[in-house]
């Protein structure tokens, strides 16, 4: 159990109101029926919370499909925040391009080659104590592109598919988009870890067939969904940590000769996990794949997907560039100045055989622990802040030395969260990298963290981490030349947000939602609070667990009681402060992240493939996201809280 899931094992809340209510939906346009109306379609409308504006996401009760003659979508919503029913009318003033083309319902908009701008106007009626006001915005969209794009659908129809990591929140993603929106799709192989192939089959229904990012496809395919995803989904057992991936020689050799792109999505993301497991999984994981790869036969692209931190202490503005084989953070550093002898020389057998060795020189119950402390030492030596992204930065030296005339892209997301509307907004699996803090705040059992409220925290949805993937991959696939190409997938340059921006949103969304004690009734929240030094933010935390648990009670005599709070405090007191020091370097963190290679990826793009695999993260209007859709994802598919709707 990780130290972000002892944190977050306080009881669950029972339940709490809805935030997201779905009234009726009529539509001048076909739709598919469905049962569940929290899943499947929602469509994003982006508006500002100013006075007489609904701000929620809309939540439809059917999906709605792709036609020619959407040019008007008529909603009846619910606005969370004004408790008013809204009647939202999205025109488009262009009704059809002049290539003959489609709008989409996600986008809303139809957009013109005749001249070089469209106008989009955005209606809002609003009825609030029977009194009808309406407001009308009207948005000026550039010509984007011609409609041939890069061919991303006729480049990954047909084509066989190894993913590694595919129980995993990435790995999820990957595989619900491919299998819904291209059509003819061949197999995907799935690298599942487990020890004999019916092991791995049931891991596949258990957690992956029943993962509720599916349950579009399972309503678009009926009864026939299960037997659908078994044709396409090919369960391996097999684990990226062994010789030969684990996989038996049959096995071996028909995926050899079938697969056409690797996407490697496995990864060990704990920042403080022992150093040999780290370097099994994210350093030498990565070259065994590539060894497989290289006696594919007919493959076309490799596929990895590693971090943006792998950039370590760098500052400034961080371009997409590869690493190469010994390079170090700290060695960036180096003057004319610096003695050679105090630059450290980075050689992955040698820290591999390191790790490999502490084993045998401590004893037993020792191991664990020491293995960590190397693990971040190390890091810290050669420029890294922790163990994960050190062993991930050894990953890419790896390919980088080994991957000879194969097409490699290298994708480095920054911090992955949420949907933001592919296949539907707020889907996540597991506690991302704010949520342990974010779920602790709405419990009321964290009011503050050690962090710069002006820091930029560089947040991206995974349907757009996918979509960016899924684009370099048919770009570098159809271009087939050798060579190794990154592409960083971030917010922090184009569409920053500070800490103190997303707290506020959190502080918004318990407000007005405020979460329920076991008891059923609602936790308060109050202002989030900042601490610049470790020091003050473990003196405020020790305080807040002591008046919290009731230690500071002046009518406890009982000493054993007492010794047991006391106890208690500190036990939870040094989790918190230790799950601090291992978020500061983020919590604090001054670089950016250059996208110039991700943003050439999107001009490439035609209109409808930006339609269908967006990525545009200037779109995103932050605090809609956090408080519409993010943590009410989390809350639903992560907290567990059942979803009461009002109809």
């Amino acid at each position: 159990m990780s130290i972000f899931q002892s944190f977050m094992s306080t009881a669950s809340v029972p339940y709490y109101r809805s935030y997201s209510r779905s009234l009726t939906s009529t539509h001048a346009i076909p739709v598919l029926t469905t049962t569940n109306n929290y899943h499947c379609c929602y469509d994003h409308y982006n508006s500002t919370r100013t006075s007489g504006r609904t701000f929620n996401v809309v939540c439809c009760t059917t999906p709605v499909l792709a036609t020619k003659n959407n040019h008007h979508c008529y909603y009846n919503c619910y606005s969370s925040k004004t408790s008013r029913r809204t009647n939202k009318i999205i025109s488009c003033q262009n009704k059809e391009n002049a290539e003959g083309g489609h709008s989409s319902l996600s986008s809303a908009l139809t957009l013109s080659h005749k001249n070089p701008q469209d106008v989009v106007t955005f209606t809002d009626r609003v009825v609030d104590n029977g009194i009808k006001t309406t407001s009308t915005t009207n948005a000026i969209m550039p010509l984007l592109k011609p409609s041939d794009g890069i061919g991303i659908v006729s480049y990954l129809r047909g084509k066989n598919y190894l993913i590694t990591g595919a129980t995993g929140f990435l790995g999820k993603a990957f595989m619900e988009k491919m299998l819904r929106t291209i059509p003819d799709l061949g197999k995907i192989f799935l690298l599942i870890k487990a020890k004999d192939k019916e092991a791995a089959i049931h891991r596949l229904k258990t957690e992956i067939l029943d993962s509720e990012i599916f349950k579009c496809l399972e309503q678009m395919y009926g009864e026939s969904f299960k037997a659908f995803m078994m044709t396409k989904l090919v369960p391996v057992a097999g684990n990226v940590c062994e010789p030969n991936l684990g996989m038996d020689p049959d096995t071996t050799n028909e995926i050899a000769k079938e697969v056409d792109v690797i996407i490697n999505s496995a990864g060990n993301t704990n920042f403080d996990e022992r150093y040999d497991v780290a370097l099994d999984t994210n350093t030498r994981g990565p070259s065994r794949l590539l060894g497989f790869a290289k006696k594919c036969k007919k493959l076309g692209l490799f596929l990895h997907v590693s971090t943006a931190y792998v950039n370590g202490e760098r500052q400034g503005l961080i371009m997409e560039k590869p690493f190469h084989m010994g390079q170090t953070i700290v060695g960036e550093s180096v003057t004319s100045e610096t003695p050679p002898v105090s630059i450290p020389v980075l050689d992955i057998i040698a820290e591999i055989e390191l790790a490999s060795n502490l084993k045998f020189c401590v004893h037993e119950n020792e191991v664990t622990q020491k293995l960590k402390e190397l693990g971040l030492e190390r890091a810290k030596l050669f420029g890294w802040e922790n163990t994960y992204v050190f062993t991930k930065a050894m990953g890419e030296m790896l390919i980088d030395s080994m991957r000879g005339d194969i097409p490699i892209v290298i994708i480095r997301p920054t911090i992955i969260e949420s949907t933001y509307k592919d296949p539907f907004p707020g889907w996540i699996q597991g506690n991302r990298m704010l949520d342990p803090v974010i779920i602790s705040y709405g419990k009321g059992q964290l009011s503050g963290f050690a962090a710069d409220p002006k820091a930029i925290v560089d947040v991206v949805p995974v349907d757009m981490v996918v979509n960016a993937s899924i684009a370099a991959i048919a770009k570098h696939g159809i271009a087939a030349k050798p060579g190794l190409n990154v592409y960083n997938i971030g917010s922090s340059t184009v569409n920053p947000i500070a800490y103190e921006d997303v707290f506020k949103f959190c502080c918004d969304h318990f407000t007005s939602f405020p979460l329920m004690d076991s008891q059923g009734k609602n936790i308060r929240v109050t202002e989030f609070k900042f601490f610049s030094s470790m020091d003050n933010f473990s003196s405020y935390i020790s305080d807040e667990i002591a008046q919290g648990i009731g230690l500071m009670d002046a009518k406890i005599s009982d000493s054993i009681l007492k010794s047991k709070l006391e106890m208690k405090c500190k036990n939870r007191a040094e989790l918190i402060v230790h799950m601090a020091k291992l978020y500061k370097p983020y919590a604090f963190f001054r670089a950016r992240f250059d996208i110039r290679n991700t943003q050439k990826l999107m001009e490439d793009m035609s209109l409808e493939e930006m339609r269908n695999f967006e990525f545009n993260v200037r779109s995103i209007n932050w605090e809609h996201y956090i408080v519409d859709i993010h943590i009410p994802g989390v809350r639903r598919h992560v907290m567990k809280e059942r979803l009461v709707i009002n109809e």
